[in-house]
């Protein structure tokens, strides 16, 4: 719960109970299949998932995810929606009373604080309207809660545009690998020929997980975006290509280990005699696996198909070469990448420590 330290002298803790109206009870979810495209928005538990053709609100309110959402120090568990839109009903709709309370100030208070004590279910975490109405915040007059809003929002203003710009610096780095390996691979399929996957690799299948999880095990169960948990068994050889069979399945992984993979990423392990797992992993990132989906809901890719991808398949020492100059790039590329997030993270400390100092009446 909210720790209630001392206040300033005329602030006092309220909760989101005693101050605003819920409106839950207007909220409705619209399947994907019933919902009609259309230029409002639709909104989830923390951003806009769709546009539909009708409304539900118009003004604006603040907006809380019920489920499916995370509640952690730093994340955008509440945020305001203006204008006319429709909410589902995985967010909270609540309208602050504005004779005592600015919108933006709670917003802000959410932003910094841990909810997790607030937080029921095991399975499936969620904020229920019980323990929403329990959630305690520091509150100012009215007049000195706009005082600090306004300041927080020139300040932070500038802090977002120094992320963003991080953020950009980041996909630019990305994007000049991506090119380098583009131009890599097209110069190399000038000089020479290629072969089916079926020829060079073995593609071996995830399996359920949940029976080999063990804490203290020595081999990493994978998905396609990392580690999950430990196994005291393992499905795939080191050196081997993770690529997901459902969902993100274009973000190849490089494993140096053995490991358990999962049945939603299949375990790619290269045929040494011909194939180096390195010059595999690095033909995977520049192959756009999205062109093999035959889903129209989640991405999905199927073995058989896989097996069909054509490769160029260079000499041995020339994939060498290739892997020790494409190295070279990735690790200053990802120094770069480092230097960036470790700016990031610092930037969104300082928000942090800023709103702290806000909501103890220190700004």
């Amino acid at each position: 719960m909210s720790e209630l330290y001392e206040l300033p002298y005329g602030w006092e803790w309220k909760n989101i109970g005693e101050t605003c109206e819920n409106l839950d009870r207007l909220r409705k979810p619209i399947s994907k299949k019933n919902r009609v495209f259309g230029k409002y928005p639709y909104y989830g538990a923390s951003k806009i998932v769709d546009y539909v053709d009708n409304y539900i609100f118009d003004e604006q309110l603040v907006l809380i995810g019920e489920d499916g959402a995370k509640w952690d120090i730093g994340d955008e568990t509440a945020f305001i929606a203006t204008g006319k839109y429709w909410v589902n009903n995985h967010a909270h709709v609540i309208r602050p009373n504005r004779e005592l309370l600015d919108d933006s100030w709670l917003v802000y208070y959410l932003f910094v604080t841990d909810l997790s004590d607030y937080i029921t279910g095991t399975t499936v975490p969620k904020l229920n309207q019980t323990k929403l109405k329990e959630i305690l915040f520091p509150l100012p007059p009215l007049q000195e809660q706009k005082r600090i809003v306004l300041k927080l929002d020139t300040i932070f203003e500038k802090i977002d545009k120094s992320i963003a710009l991080h953020v950009e610096n980041i996909k630019d780095a990305d994007a000049f690998m991506g090119s380098v390996l583009n131009d890599i691979f097209i110069e190399l399929e000038e000089k020479y020929e290629k072969q089916a996957w079926n020829e060079v690799l073995k593609i071996r299948n995830g399996k359920h997980y949940k029976d080999v999880i063990d804490d203290n095990g020595q081999y990493p169960i994978y998905g396609s975006g990392g580690i999950m948990n430990y196994a005291n068994d393992y499905l795939c050889n080191e050196n081997t290509v993770i690529i997901g069979r459902k969902g993100t399945i274009n973000n190849p992984l490089f494993v140096k280990e053995k490991f358990w993979n999962i049945d939603t990423a299949f375990g790619i392990e290269a045929n040494k005699n011909v194939l180096l797992p390195m010059f595999l992993f690095y033909f995977s990132k520049n192959f756009n696996f999205l062109d093999l989906n035959k889903s129209t809901t989640l991405p999905s890719l199927a073995k058989t198909h896989l097996l069909k991808i054509m490769m160029i398949l260079p000499p041995l020492n020339i994939q060498q070469k290739t892997v020790t100059y494409l190295d070279k790039i990735s690790k200053k590329v990802e120094t770069l990448k480092s230097v960036q997030k470790e700016k990031m993270e610092s930037l969104v400390a300082l928000k942090a420590s800023i709103l702290d100092k806000a909501f103890r009446g220190e700004l």
